[in-house]
């Protein structure tokens, strides 16, 4: 085999060993929009009445606004239990649970 070939064959087998490593590296970082986790005024963003944006949420676990969470985590948030007794959880959806009282 050739010098050339040889390095041909070395740089494509780095160069698809970075590529690897940068997906894997992508899908790591990865976040996602997770509704009803946050407390109040700590909220990376709105989805509703009441919300603007970063840090509006008026109450805590407030369900109509979003903080950014690691992907596929969301849902696994572990959140205390309503006033009625009800689980909480985190949701990639705007909920419609602990909404501040209007006025």
């Amino acid at each position: 085999m050739s010098n050339t070939i040889k390095t041909l064959a070395v740089v494509g087998a780095v160069a698809a060993a970075l590529s690897a490593h940068t997906t894997t590296a992508s899908a790591e970082g990865a976040k996602e929009k997770c509704f009803g986790v946050s407390m109040a005024g700590q909220n990376d963003c709105a989805a509703g009445p009441g919300t603007t944006c970063a840090g509006t949420s008026k109450v805590d676990y407030q369900g109509n606004a979003w903080s950014l969470v690691d992907a596929g985590t969301c849902m696994d948030i572990e959140l205390p239990a309503m006033a009625d007794g009800g689980m909480r959880h985190g949701s990639l959806e705007a909920l419609d649970r602990d909404l501040p009282m209007d006025g």
